[in-house]
Order: C-alpha cells, then sequence, then structure tokens
C-alpha cells in the first residue's frame, strides 16, 4: 500500500495556476502537446503546460532515491516527520544529485543530463498531479533548478488521483529500459518488492516492468539476502545500509545463479559457497574474485591463513528448536555455521567502519584492523584458489573443445537429414569438409599417442584406426 503524504502547503496556488493554464492550453488554435501515459491499464493522452520550478515539489515517496534516504538518518528523519518542508525537499534535491553509491558525491549521470537540458532543452515533459507533485520529472526538476531555469513542461493528471496511482505510475515509466537515467540497482529492487508485496503476480510485475519473471525471482532472493547481511551486521547502533551494496550488482546476480544451481544438488555446499562469497563480497574482491570462491575454498584455502579471532565458531551445532511446535530442525552444518560467523564479524566491522561518527574511536580502530585481517586472509586464500583453477582450466581445455565438436558433429548428422530430403546438399563442399575432419583427426590421433602414455578405451580406438590408416 502506497503511503499518502498528503497535500503540500501550495496545493491550492498551484491547482489554480494549473486550471488556469490548461484553460489557456485548450483555448489555443492548431496541435497541442500532449503526453501519454498508461493511467489505470489504459493509454491515456494529458495535456503538457508550463510549471514555475519552483512552484513544483518533489515526491516524498519516489523510488529513485528510497535505498539513499539513509545517508543522512537526522535530514531522513525531517523529511519524514515534514515531507513539504524546505529542510525535507532540500533533501531530496540533494539526493537526486547525488551518486547512488555514496551520496556524499556528487553523481556523473547527473552532470550529463544538466549538460543535455543546457544545450538542448527539456525534450520530454514531466507529469505532475493537480497539487503540482512531480510524479515523473524528480531529476530533471533539480537539474532544471541547479541552471537556473524558470519552468518547466509538464503533463497534469487528472484531479482524481491518488497515491496509489502516483506510485503506479512512477513505477510504469520510471523502470522500463529505455528510460534515460536508469533506476540504481538498490532502488529498483525495492521497487519490485514493494509490487510483489502488495500481492501482484511476478508474471505482472515482470511485464510492467519489462523484464523476465525470471530477473523478478533473482531480483527477491537478492534483496532477502541483503536485508538478511543488513540484519546480521547490527551492531548497537552500528548497521549496514541497502545502499552500501549499490555496486555490486553482477556480483549478487552471479551468486544467486550460481547457488541456485549448487544447491539443487547439494544444499550444504552451495551455502558454504554463498556464506564465503558473501564475505569477499562485502570485503570489496572483485567480480573475478569471487568467481574463484567454490564450496572448498573455505577449507582448502581459507582456513589455515584465518586469524585465530576468526576461529571461534563450534565444531558442532546443536539442533534449532521450532517455536510453538514442539519440534526441531537440523541446524547449520559445522562448516557452513563457521563461514556465517566469519561473514558476520566481516559484517559487523564494515558496520562500525561506516559509522564513524556515531562508534567510539577504540571500536573504529578494532574495526578496521578485523576487516583489514580478514580482506588479507581471503586475499592470501585466492592466490593459490586461482593457481589451481587455471589449471584446472588447462586440464579442461582439450576434452571441453572435443565435447564442442561432438555437438557440431551432431548438428551436422541433422543437417544431412534435412539436405537430402530437400535434395540440396552441396557434395563436393561436402567431400572437401570430410577430408578436413581426417587430418583434424589424424593430428589429434598423433598428439594423442605423445601425450598419453596409458591411453583408455577412446583414446586407444582414435590411435588404433589412424595407425592402421597410415
Amino acid at each position: 500500500m502506497s503511503k499518502d503524504f498528503g497535500r503540500p502547503p501550495l496545493a491550492a496556488e498551484n491547482k489554480e495556476l494549473i486550471e488556469q493554464r490548461l484553460h489557456e492550453v485548450a483555448q489555443q488554435a492548431g496541435a497541442r502537446e500532449t503526453q501519454t501515459i498508461e493511467w489505470r491499464g489504459t493509454p491515456t493522452h494529458f495535456e503538457v503546460i508550463d510549471m514555475p520550478v519552483d512552484a513544483l515539489y518533489y515526491n516524498p515517496g519516489t523510488h529513485r532515491i528510497r535505498a539513499q534516504r539513509s545517508h543522512d538518518p537526522e535530514r531522513d528523519r525531517k523529511l519524514d516527520a515534514n515531507p513539504w518542508g524546505p529542510d525535507g525537499q532540500s533533501y531530496l534535491h540533494h539526493l537526486l544529485k547525488a551518486l547512488p553509491a555514496d551520496p556524499s558525491k556528487p553523481d556523473p549521470e547527473f552532470d550529463v543530463l544538466m549538460e543535455s537540458l543546457r544545450e538542448f532543452k527539456q525534450n520530454e515533459p514531466g507529469l505532475i498531479t493537480r497539487d503540482g507533485v512531480l510524479v515523473n520529472g524528480n531529476t530533471r526538476r533539480a537539474a532544471l533548478k541547479e541552471l537556473g531555469v524558470a519552468s518547466m513542461r509538464v503533463a497534469v493528471l487528472p484531479e482524481s488521483c491518488t497515491w496509489q496511482d502516483i506510485n503506479t505510475v512512477e513505477l510504469s515509466l520510471q523502470l522500463r529500459k529505455e528510460h534515460r537515467r536508469d533506476y540504481s540497482y538498490i532502488n529498483r529492487l525495492l521497487a519490485v518488492e514493494e509490487q510483489f508485496a502488495a500481492g501482484r503476480s511476478l508474471s505482472d510485475i515482470a511485464r510492467e516492468f519489462r523484464i523476465r519473471k525470471a530477473t523478478c525471482e533473482q531480483d527477491l532472493w537478492v534483496l532477502a539476502c541483503l536485508h538478511d547481511l543488513i540484519e546480521r551486521s547490527r551492531d548497537g547502533e552500528a548497521q549496514l545500509r541497502l545502499m552500501d551494496f549499490e555496486q555490486h550488482q553482477e556480483k549478487l546476480r552471479e551468486l544467486h545463479r550460481r547457488y541456485v544451481k549448487d544447491a539443487a544438488a547439494n544444499k550444504e555446499k552451495a551455502d558454504l559457497m554463498k556464506e564465503t562469497r558473501l564475505a569477499a563480497i562485502v570485503l570489496g574482491f572483485s567480480k573475478t574474485d569471487v568467481r574463484l570462491i567454490e564450496p572448498e575454498f573455505r577449507e582448502r584455502y581459507l582456513d589455515q591463513r584465518l586469524p585465530g579471532e576468526f576461529k571461534s565458531a563450534p565444531t558442532a551445532v546443536a539442533a534449532v528448536a521450532i517455536p510453538g511446535l514442539g519440534r526441531s530442525v537440523r541446524a547449520d552444518d559445522a562448516k557452513v555455521f563457521a563461514a556465517r560467523s566469519f561473514t558476520d564479524s566481516v559484517l559487523k566491522a564494515k558496520a562500525a567502519e561506516g559509522a564513524v561518527d556515531i562508534v567510539s574511536t577504540e571500536r573504529y580502530t578494532a574495526a578496521t584492523r578485523m576487516r583489514k585481517a580478514a580482506w588479507e586472509a581471503v586475499d592470501d586464500a585466492l592466490v593459490p584458489a586461482g593457481k589451481d583453477a587455471r589449471v584446472r582450466k588447462r586440464k579442461q581445455a582439450a576434452p571441453d573443445r572435443l565435447t564442442d565438436a561432438c555437438q557440431a558433429i551432431d548438428q551436422c548428422v541433422t543437417d544431412l537429414v534435412m539436405a537430402r530430403a530437400s535434395r540440396s546438399l552441396d557434395e563436393e563442399a561436402y567431400d572437401e569438409a570430410v577430408l578436413k575432419l581426417r587430418e583434424s583427426l589424424s593430428k589429434l590421433a598423433t598428439e594423442s599417442a605423445r601425450s598419453i602414455p596409458a591411453p583408455g578405451d577412446g583414446v586407444a580406438w582414435l590411435i588404433d584406426v589412424f595407425q592402421q590408416k597410415g
């Protein structure tokens, strides 16, 4: 359910001005500018007018900066208390200009938008309610305000518009891939979660946002994982925030794909891989480094490199009781429990490091030391893991290529059947290709004989065939 923020202070004045300008537009001769919006399930044309930039209000419920609001808790509280006041609107203005991953820094994309507006003016109109609240175009209004532009072109929604309508229309417009300035990754996840919590099916959400249903399922899994990490990072007042994960989109998506695949075969190994990869993601390792973390990574490479402070997990974990049912289920495997404990330590250390204004100097120093020790241990473990991965890749290269060749030959059989049916086979070209195949197989047999001292049945067959031919 969408939150009702009420009406802004200048709602009556804005409504009067909007009605006046809509009337003036209606009296004009010739073609009038309109914008087509999906309105309550039907494409509808809405008139476009000019409005003073300073008379418009940022939408306090916009999904564009939802995750970033936690950047400054004090200003966020003021925004909640009075979304239409100067403090709340000023905070929204700041966040709309800021880098999603770090709102203390300017967003280069916002600078690009400003430059575009300066050079080419406003191409697309915004969208407002009769009270002057921006449904679409919040960032454009921020850019026009920074440029000192006096007016903004906006389409106007009907007087019956509700906050639920505002929420629905904003998502419909903003979350489609063709939009010029996409929502940040976390804000898109929040929008999908909000729609799912409202009772909409994943198929409907996927269709509305123009993504695949599988992507919606992945988004919900990732966001649930992030909520869990944030809760586990809580240590007094220090806690991680959703916006701290903005830059990990591809790593989190890869983690989901790998986890789903591994969990189908062995959930404990999948959980072990998941926990260790999450720790590496929180520590800031690259996507290629995170890929090296397999289920055996902790046992083979990391355990012997971890400082003693990370090895306090018990070797066995009791069953977990289910409240109210008088039953219990088997708890995490001891290895998974140890991996979770390590991840929890990393989460709490990162949370304390990010809360330098509210934690003591001693605690901040201890957190920095712990995070650095964890990073160094994982970094050291990645070195032999990377070497072994490269060795495995080299060992697997030749069999993989041969498997691919077999699949191509199988497809060739199908193509031959189809060509015979249509009498379309180029027999000369086919004969030349077979001669090339024989030459390649002969080379393969020669190298196989040199490289494999004790050949199995398959390699022995290949060698025998071409020794006989020779």
